[in-house]
């Protein structure tokens, strides 16, 4: 079982063949008619191309011969990781290597947390920040908030920047999703409380007063643009993660998704604008083996054709808190740099090309 030359091997025991099928769960691309196992040897073995990516996250689809069906961990596998749904069993690619700033101690800072009252939602936003001396008015506004610190380490991120010097000290304000799909999807309601209550508290509670810097991944992502595109002034960047930007022709396979017309209204008209209102640095990146990475593409191109100095990185990886966690250096630090103006952090990291058109990594 493992990752070598290109191809991927599985095996699940099944000594006295009590399932009628097993079938390998990603999301990473992989053609659907090379997923099923086959019997032999009292196991079920699985021999396939790997995907063109760093890692594979993945579980295995157990079919009973009394038509349960099951996903389980891979057993032979002892490797986890963490998931908004989940731990799943994960694969890496021989040349795959972990962000350094894992490993870099982190600047003291002091975290607090409050909840906003959001009338237009009939709800409160909690929210958790940190802050180490000096912040001012720098600051970075996370969607998915908890979620982004637990699974994909934004915390440990920050303070590992400012201990280092790879940033100025900067304010991290992480916002709790609430109702997530709804709250995400391209609503007016959710934009005017992030933009009017919920910047409103923050900036009294950290003592600022100027724009911040917006990130959110997949449907955060798309809420954090619709923010900007309405209240453009508030914002001083973007750092959009696998954006949910869906289009009908691009994304029909999310047609079913509750609100997928609310958001398709919004992306339609950003996608054919030919002028854009206080256009802001914004860098975008996407998994290259993940589906949303046609309509990334489309709505890079469509930014950067009106004004926005926007950029989108294509990552050899897929949908996940790990994946979006492996982008944020170098590209989230120098999407911050540009953001706050700080030359003197940033020249090091731009090369030529950059916050123009489409690049890999």
């Amino acid at each position: 079982m493992g990752w070598v030359d290109g191809r991927l091997t599985f095996r699940y025991a099944d000594p006295r063949h009590e399932l009628a099928g097993v079938r390998l769960a990603q999301h990473a691309g992989m053609p659907a008619d090379q997923l099923d196992f086959d019997y032999r040897d009292h196991a079920w073995f699985l021999d396939t191309a790997a995907p063109q990516a760093w890692r594979l996250e993945y579980q295995l689809h157990l079919r009973h011969l009394d038509g349960r069906e099951e996903w389980v961990n891979d057993p032979e596998n002892p490797a986890r990781v963490g998931g908004a749904f989940g731990d799943k069993s994960v694969l890496h690619r021989a040349d795959y290597v972990e962000p350094v700033w894992l490993d870099l101690p982190g600047a003291l800072g002091t975290w607090r947390e409050f909840s906003v009252p959001a009338p237009t939602l009939d709800a409160d936003i909690a929210v958790r920040t940190w802050s180490p001396p000096g912040a001012g008015e720098r600051v970075l506004i996370a969607h998915d908030g908890p979620e982004f610190d637990k699974l994909a380490d934004l915390g440990h991120y920050a303070a590992a920047m400012v201990g280092s010097g790879s940033l100025p000290p900067f304010h991290l304000v992480l916002l709790a999703p609430g109702s997530r799909d709804d709250w995400y999807s391209a609503n007016n309601a959710y934009m005017a409380a992030l933009t009017g209550p919920v910047l409103e508290r923050i900036r009294k509670e950290l003592g600022f007063t100027g724009k911040v810097t917006g990130m959110g991944a997949s449907l955060g992502g798309l809420a954090m643009l619709h923010a900007q595109r309405r209240a453009p002034a508030a914002f001083a960047g973007l750092f959009l993660q696998s954006g949910s930007f869906f289009r009908p022709r691009l994304d029909p396979q999310e047609s079913g998704f509750r609100y997928f017309q609310r958001i398709t209204r919004f992306t339609g008209p950003v996608v054919a604008s030919a002028f854009a209102a206080h256009p802001v640095p914004t860098l975008l990146t996407c998994g290259t083996v993940e589906e949303n990475l046609a309509n990334n593409r489309e709505m890079a191109d469509a930014l950067a054709r009106t004004g926005y100095p926007a950029e989108l990185v294509e990552v050899p990886d897929g949908h996940h808190f790990t994946a979006w966690r492996d982008a944020f250096d170098p590209h989230l630090t120098r999407l911050l740099a540009r953001s706050w103006g700080e030359t003197s952090w940033s020249l090091g990291s731009w090369g030529p090309g950059a916050w123009g058109g489409a690049t890999e990594v």
